[in-house]
């Protein structure tokens, strides 16, 4: 199962520490995990994964002595602000409804559950063939409307002034006549915010204006399924839709002779369709310790607003912290001794029923009280990735926080002490013995519910890739030019594909425009020997195929090679060239869809010509434009071109053997994966797997986080579905940081720097948190060149480069900043990062991060600064020197 990460909150709090102020180190954010398991701590924090869910009501024999006094010291008092996702239940209302004639209509949609929703609409006129859309005519679309292409109108819901059961209600009404061409009204409902379609079983919402209109199974009416796609939603249940079931294949209704107006005899309706969407929550818990001077014990006191049963899965520890530790008894009611390492206590409810607290009586003798919450079996809150640590004398002081600067997936590594990878990875078996144990058992196998086995199954699957991820980064790489020659170095063991060296510097070899001189490949060829003298390592060249867009991002026949950039014989040429001069060659593939050479027999282009000559069953069934017969999506819809099925089986086979046939035939090292979100990353792996690149990235692009037009601080959600897709393939391949992008952009166009840190000093985007696979750009064929749907900050560039070139993560150089203007200062950069070895697991401190100046020191070698503001490395046992150096931006050299 995925696991995710909260964003964290920078919150206000109330803090009273009396006798240590000056030892107690003030956090700057709180951060959540919520995860199907609780975190593995390293050495430092007690281990807590539990195999099977623990009754936590039964209650301790002995139970604590609540004692009070008037006076008493206060250690420590703090109210930390929670923030965590919950499930709420709403419902999607569908009404139609005359006015005081038969003639006008008003269609009314309305959601009451919070978020940014859209209508995305269109209608279907008398005598169409197929199921394409067409745009309402301009009297019929609401204010606000957006036309989407030729084939569509978004329309946004308003706030209603009506309240629905104590809800704000949001709605959108359409009016309509009658007298007019229109058969239907195709809808589906979006939100914004979370990218979420609501769709009918993958079909559009259908409300019919005419009573023969063909039917295909999305009429509204009678009892059917409608599910949410994609998101992190459930299904939406006991929908009532008014339809009969769709016609078989080859029957046709229509008559498209000739014009006819056909029978309109509406009828009104209203429907509600349950809903289960997951919302942001704020909640606190306070927590309180003080010293009792009649006993001489401390009293800690818990509460929290968050509703329902709370556990607090706690223990006490010693000096520094490093071990957890079961107090003697007397211990809180409704406690429980946790496989003999900790303690768990559920809290008291408050009356009202809203939140809990619990009085804790602790000897003397202890440093600290650490505890996390435990709201479910699958959410757990802790503290910025560790335990919260409550100090319980005058000289106690925090844990130091985790210097570790990076964790690879979701797992989060940070311990106060380096922790070797096989001591964590030994943790890692022991885990995965345990699970296979408790699957195996035959008591577990009839207790257990396959739901519950298929979850421990990927739980295993999920460590043991990483394991192998941890084992894989222990063996030592090393780049061309430290090999000595004369010593004869056996080459490694071969560990697995997709990944790289680490060391790679990656240049995109096109624009948007290369396609128009015809020959590009052979001017590439040209400048293959001054691509490698920048000191670039990878190059990713343009779509291969045949394609009905110039560009080759919509492809036909998949081993047609001829395209617009040259024939198959000069792609040979180019490859091998590269090859000569000492750099790796991506091809750019596109996997997610694919245009057909022939229409159905509803007039539908979903057959598909050349070698793959596949029918409609590699279309995707909820493809709301191409009819196919395939299965439900994996991913989004890409609506330009009929969307392949992954899950076919035939369908895998074939693009297996085509990518091998690329490697093989052409000789292409690896694979720049196009339009990533529109099918499970799983099929990633399936291919990597089979074509075993060298090295692999995906674009998965979205919006990132956005409030009145501003873009967010906090972009962990953006950048967690990043790192979902990569775990999705088991790292096998890398991502665009499209997250780091998009910081950067505001970053330096708003001259707010500071966003370049996250709350835990780490960089913001996907290289904080998996390095190794965050391959890092500032612009693209799309973003920028002749298209520029995003453009980079304009003089800002070199700003952005300066980051890219110096830290973690894989950069990618834009070919029109790479022979432009920026070419000395690009190819500076490039050897100073060769020249100092930086690579994608290199360790960052961010030393600065203000209004105006950002600063980082990577690996101890190198030291820059971007921004306006003033910054110079501190000298101490490293002797600095200014290497580079541009407008806003320098770059030191430890000598």
């Amino acid at each position: 199962m995925p696991t995710v990460t909260l964003e964290p909150l920078r919150y206000q709090f109330r803090r009273e520490i009396l006798g240590f102020h000056s030892n107690f180190r003030k956090a700057k954010a709180f951060s959540l995990n919520y995860a199907q398991r609780p975190l593995s701590h390293g050495s430092s924090f007690c281990n807590f994964r539990p195999p099977q869910p623990l009754s936590v009501r039964a209650s301790s024999a002995d139970t604590a002595v609540v004692e009070t006094s008037d006076s008493v010291d206060v250690l420590f008092k703090e109210t930390f602000a929670l923030k965590r996702i919950e499930k709420v239940e709403g419902n999607i209302s569908i009404k139609l409804d005359n006015g005081k004639d038969r003639e006008n209509w008003q269609l009314s949609v309305g959601c009451n559950l919070p978020g940014k929703w859209v209508l995305h609409w269109g209608v279907n006129y008398i005598n169409d063939i197929g199921s394409e859309w067409d745009q309402p005519p301009v009297e019929m679309r609401p204010p606000g409307s957006v036309p989407i292409k030729d084939y569509a109108i978004e329309t946004p819901l308003k706030k209603s002034s009506a309240v629905v059961e104590g809800d704000l209600y949001y709605e959108l009404k359409i009016d309509f006549s009658t007298d007019t061409d229109i058969a239907a009204i195709n809808f589906v409902l979006k939100d914004e915010e979370t990218g979420a379609w609501y769709q009918r079983r993958g079909r559009d919402f259908k409300v019919a204006l005419i009573d023969d209109l063909h039917e295909d199974g999305s009429k509204l009416g009678a009892k059917k399924g409608l599910g949410v796609r994609p998101g992190p939603f459930e299904q939406l249940s006991s929908l009532l839709l008014k339809s009969e079931e769709a016609h078989p294949k080859g029957e046709d209704n229509s008559d498209s002779r000739g014009p006819s107006k056909k029978t309109k005899c509406l009828e009104g309706f209203y429907e509600e369709h349950s809903i289960v969407k997951e919302v942001l929550i704020n909640n606190s818990v306070s927590v309180s310790a003080r010293k009792c001077p009649k006993t001489a014990k401390n009293l800690l006191h818990i509460e929290t607003d968050i509703p329902g049963d709370v556990v607090v899965h706690w223990g006490l520890c010693k000096e520094d912290g490093e071990k957890w530790e079961i107090p003697a008894k007397p211990y809180p009611a409704e406690t429980i001794v946790f496989k003999n390492k900790a303690l768990r206590t559920l809290l008291q409810r408050k009356e009202g029923g809203k939140g809990g607290w619990s009085l804790f009586t602790l000897d003397e003798g202890y440093a600290g009280f650490v505890f996390v919450l435990k709201i479910n079996e699958n959410t757990w809150l802790n503290y910025m990735g560790n335990d919260f640590y409550i100090p319980l004398s005058s000289s106690s002081v925090l844990p130091a926080q985790p210097r570790h600067d990076q964790s690879e997936g979701h797992r989060q590594v940070e311990t106060d002490q380096e922790v070797s990878p096989a001591a964590y990875t030994d943790g890692i078996i022991n885990d995965i013995r345990s699970l296979v144990s408790d699957i195996s058992s035959g008591k577990s196998r009839q207790t257990k519910s396959k739901e519950s086995q298929q979850s421990i199954l990927q739980e295993i699957e999920k460590l043991a890739a990483e394991a192998y991820s941890i084992f894989r980064s222990s063996i030592p790489t090393y780049s061309e030019d430290v090999m000595v020659e004369s010593e004869e170095v056996e080459p490694p063991a071969k560990i697995s594909s997709g990944t790289g060296s680490g060391f790679e510097i990656l240049c995109q070899g096109f624009n948007w425009e290369s396609h128009k001189s015809g020959r590009w490949y052979m001017q590439l060829l040209e400048r293959a020997a001054e691509i490698s003298s920048i000191g670039f390592t990878v190059v990713w060249l343009p779509p291969p195929t045949e394609s009905v867009s110039p560009e080759g991002y919509m492809p036909g026949d998949l081993y047609n090679l001829n395209s617009r950039y040259g024939n198959v014989e000069e792609l040979k040429l180019i490859v091998k060239r590269f090859h000569e001069v000492g750099i790796r060659v991506l091809g750019d593939v596109v996997l997610n869809h694919r245009c057909a050479q022939y229409k159905n027999q509803n007039g539908i282009w979903n057959i598909f010509g050349g070698r793959l000559n596949w029918d409609d069953r590699a279309v995707v069934a909820d493809d709301p434009h191409f009819q196919g017969r395939g299965n439900k999506s994996s991913g989004d819809n890409f609506h330009a071109a009929p969307n392949i099925d992954h899950s076919q089986e035939f369908v895998r086979s074939d693009l297996k053997e085509w990518l091998c046939w690329l490697r093989k035939e052409i000789g292409y090292d690896g694979w720049r994966l196009d339009f990533v979100r529109g099918f499970w990353g799983g099929y990633i792996k399936d291919y990597i797997d089979a074509s075993e690149p060298y090295f692999a990235v995906g674009e998965y692009w979205d919006s990132l986080s956005y409030t009145y037009g501003e873009m967010d601080h906090n972009q962990d959600a953006h950048r967690q579905r990043i790192i979902e897709w990569i775990n999705a393939t088991s790292g096998t391949a890398g991502a665009f940081d499209v997250t780091t992008k998009g910081i950067l952009h505001s970053a330096l166009q708003r001259c707010e720097y500071w966003r370049l840190s996250d709350q835990k000093g780490k960089p913001p985007g996907v290289v904080g948190w998996w390095p190794s696979r965050a391959v890092t750009f500032i612009e693209n064929h799309d973003t920028g060149s002749t298209q520029g749907h995003w453009r980079f900050p304009g003089g800002k560039e070199m700003q952005g480069y300066a980051y890219i070139l110096t830290h973690p993560g894989t950069p990618a150089v834009f070919y029109d900043h790479a022979f432009h203007r920026m070419r000395s200062e690009i190819s500076a950069l490039v050897s100073l990062r060769n020249r100092n070895k930086i690579h994608c697991r290199s360790t960052i401190q961010i030393t600065k991060a203000e209004r105006d100046v950002y600063a980082a020191i990577i690996d101890k070698k190198v030291a820059m600064k971007i921004g306006p503001g003033f910054y110079e490395p501190a000298s101490g046992p490293q002797r600095w020197s200014l290497a580079v150096e541009g407008n806003d931006y320098k770059v030191w050299e430890a000598s």
